[in-house]
């Protein structure tokens, strides 16, 4: 059986773009990563356009395992603990191949492209490749070399963000949520998660009037989560109580 790439042949840039969007309408995202890899393969210097629908992509396919590996690993769940954590072994082993995938992807071709180029689409791939590095020591607990790969990662994202990206841009702004919740749930170090949660968001709110209509509504969204989490993270430092942390994700 040919797979649903194959299915529709040789097909152009264009078409694999369009096929793509028709998958997410579909919520058929396993599709859509085909597709979108497919794309990367004819071509690495993506649209605004383009790299948003493969991050739409990944995104859903590795959340829904990511859920799946969370739930499958509480302490209230029953039944036959062998098969539980079997079936956990099998979702962790697609996480990690999606994952991997994905950082093939920047590694080895977009980042590439965008090496030097000092400007949103390096940040945004900088950014995305700290994420699937942070998903992946989610579940490689004892491989230390992963969460310094999402750390360098996002750190460099971040020293391009404050330099060539206003404070309310929204990929300014999702970068340092992401980060800071990789300080407090990977690195382990929730003092350095709140500093850099609080200058973004106060940084953000001093600029406030220079947001434009196009970028409100995401920028204030993400400002609002870097609040809640500051507010989560101090009551957790206070109380000692496990708490859950929110992450932006584009």
């Amino acid at each position: 059986m040919s797979g649903v790439v194959e299915h529709f042949g040789d097909l152009s840039g264009d078409k694999l773009v369009e096929l793509a969007r028709i998958a997410e309408t579909a919520e058929r995202y396993e599709d859509m990563c085909k597709f979108m890899r497919a794309l990367v393969d004819k071509k690495q210097d993506l649209s605004v356009e383009e790299r948003n629908l493969l991050s739409v992509a990944y995104k859903n396919v590795v959340g829904s395992r990511r859920a799946s590996w969370r739930t499958l690993g509480a302490d209230e769940n029953e039944g036959d603990k062998e098969l539980l954590q079997e079936y956990r072994k099998k979702i962790q082993e697609e996480l990690t191949n999606t994952c991997q995938e994905v950082l093939n992807l920047l590694e080895e071709k977009l980042l590439q492209v965008v090496d030097g180029k000092k400007d949103e689409s390096e940040v945004f791939y900088q950014k995305m490749t700290g994420d699937y590095y942070r998903y992946l020591a989610e579940i490689k607990v004892d491989d230390a070399s992963v969460p310094q790969n999402a750390k360098k990662h996002y750190q460099k994202a971040l020293d391009l963000a404050k330099e060539f990206l206003p404070e309310t841009h929204p990929t300014r702004l999702g970068l340092a949520l992401n980060f800071s919740v990789c300080y407090y749930e990977i690195l382990k170090e929730p003092e350095q998660a709140c500093a850099l949660a609080k200058d973004a968001f106060d940084s953000a709110i001093a600029k406030l009037d220079n947001l434009t209509d196009n970028s409100y509504k995401d920028s204030t969204l993400i400002m609002q989560l870097l609040r809640d989490n500051l507010t989560l993270w101090t009551s957790e430092n206070e109380q000692g109580d496990e708490v859950n942390v929110e992450d932006q994700e584009d």
